[in-house]
């Protein structure tokens, strides 16, 4: 398997020329450094010799106050937007150092001419889908995918400075906080395939609506390649309104009528499997992944694959041997119990897909639920609309920790008891009693939460008491 590959000693350099040239920047008084760059970054406490560090400034802080530091850790290139005429380090002079980020990102991009991009945005499912697609294309060569949350304007730009020559896939998942942000991070990767997941509910306060959310996600396809392809989901509310935006591109879809799509599906409590139908055949498919939210993961996959023209046999093998990212659904045992990491993010869909996730488990089925964030004005009625779906699952108990705990509580219309906590150390000591309450009989526990929430701490607390 060809992995993603991000070691500094096979990045491409940079000659000054390149970076005054990327940046349309110009060297202060006429001096450049004659040795090659072989990093670009902007935390200046790892900024080397032969690395450049970049100066961001933002509302609260300004990183040029680090730059009289850098000579002291044998850095001595520095991009700034104002030089400081007293160090005696060679500065590369932008308008904006926030841009020239995005120019250099998009300069290392349009240097790999045999790289094949994929950007991929949605509400949710955009980690998974995004580590089943590496999965795949890594078998055939070097793939470089989307690490962590570096998917904004900032984000985006880092991951495409780690691009080499050896790289023939990248995999870029877009996300956005607000209107623009994907046309300009989609402008910056160019892709030759770009496609949208679902629209959800997540960052539904910064958008005013799924509305939105529709309008901002579908900036993908703005800069798709004029010979690329547009992958949509089938089966979305949105689906009409984003065909909209792809209707002079080549388009394929997945989900139920779509272009690729299951049958046969067996949901068990930690895999799936279920045929897959494609444009190029059908195919048994053994997913190492619970729940019928990552069905439809694996079909997005599949179908950004078969853009790039992968065969069928490879991509079923890179779905069989695709790794679950920390904090997304994974199963830990301890002694008898099951503890279902899902901490690593939450929006109503993936909470909801979560429980059902749970519900496929054995013994007492115990859903730990922290608030979800970015919900603005809806936060309430998002929350109460939980309560109400979540009190109907086939679960045994809900314990809801955080602000909104009570309103999902108060909401509840099923028979799943909720119990509300405003704090984690007020949700410890009934966790853990329940767990003594209970024995000497199995339990499964899911804890998922917004990032912000940090539910991987409860978790953790609760194991180490067993």
């Amino acid at each position: 398997m060809h992995t993603s590959t991000t070691s500094t000693d096979v990045l491409m350099p940079w000659s000054a020329q390149e970076l005054a040239e990327a940046t349309h920047g110009t060297w202060y008084k006429g001096r450049l450094p004659q040795t090659l760059v072989k990093r670009i970054l902007t935390n200046s406490r790892d900024a080397e010799m032969d690395d450049a560090f970049l100066a961001l400034r933002g509302t609260r802080f300004d990183a040029h106050t680090f730059l009289p530091q850098l000579s002291t850790q044998g850095c001595r290139i520095a991009i700034v937007e104002h030089p400081i005429e007293t160090l005696e380090i060679y500065q590369l002079v932008v308008k904006n150092t926030r841009l020239a980020l995005g120019h250099l990102g998009a300069f290392r991009r349009q240097a790999c001419r045999d790289l094949k991009v994929v950007a991929l945005t949605g509400s949710s499912g955009k980690t998974t889908t995004k580590e089943m697609l590496g999965s795949i294309l890594s078998l055939l060569a070097p793939t470089l995918v989307t690490r962590g949350n570096l998917n904004n304007d900032l984000g985006v730009p880092m991951m495409l400075l780690e691009l080499t020559q050896q790289h023939r896939y990248a995999v870029m998942e877009l996300g956005a906080n607000h209107q623009g942000e994907i046309a300009y991070t989609s402008g910056l990767v160019s892709p030759d395939v770009a496609g949208i997941l679902n629209i959800g509910t997540a960052h539904l306060g910064e958008f005013g609506g799924r509305e939105g959310i529709c309008r901002a996600k579908s900036e993908i396809y703005q800069h798709l390649n004029p010979f690329g392809c547009a992958i949509i989901p089938q089966q979305d509310d949105f689906t009409l309104k984003i065909q909209a935006h792809t209707q002079h591109l080549q388009c394929l879809s997945f989900g139920q009528d779509g272009d690729v799509y299951a049958t046969k599906i067996q949901l068990n409590p930690e895999s799936t499997q279920f045929m897959l139908h494609t444009p190029q055949g059908v195919s048994q498919i053994q997913l190492p992944f619970a729940g019928i939210h990552n069905v439809d993961n694996a079909l997005a996959a599949t179908a950004f694959a078969l853009a790039l023209e992968v065969p069928l046999d490879v991509i079923a093998q890179g779905l069989a041997r695709a790794v679950a990212v920390k904090g997304r659904l994974n199963f830990i045992r301890k002694k008898q119990h099951l503890f279902i990491d899902d901490t690593y993010n939450a929006n109503p869909t993936s909470m909801l897909a979560a429980s059902k996730v749970l519900s496929q488990q054995s013994g007492i089925k115990v859903l730990v639920m922290g608030d979800i964030g970015e919900l603005g004005d809806t936060a309430v009625f998002e929350h109460q609309q939980l309560g109400q779906q979540l009190s109907q699952d086939n679960i045994d108990h809900i314990v809801a920790v955080g602000e909104y705990a009570h309103v999902v509580c108060a909401a509840a219309t099923g028979t799943v008891p909720i119990t509300a906590f405003e704090t984690q150390a007020q949700a410890r000591p009934y966790l853990i009693e329940m767990i003594k309450k209970h024995q000497p009989q199995t339990m499964s526990f899911l804890f998922k939460g917004s990032r912000f929430t940090h539910m991987e701490t409860l978790m953790a607390d609760v194991m180490e008491t067993l």
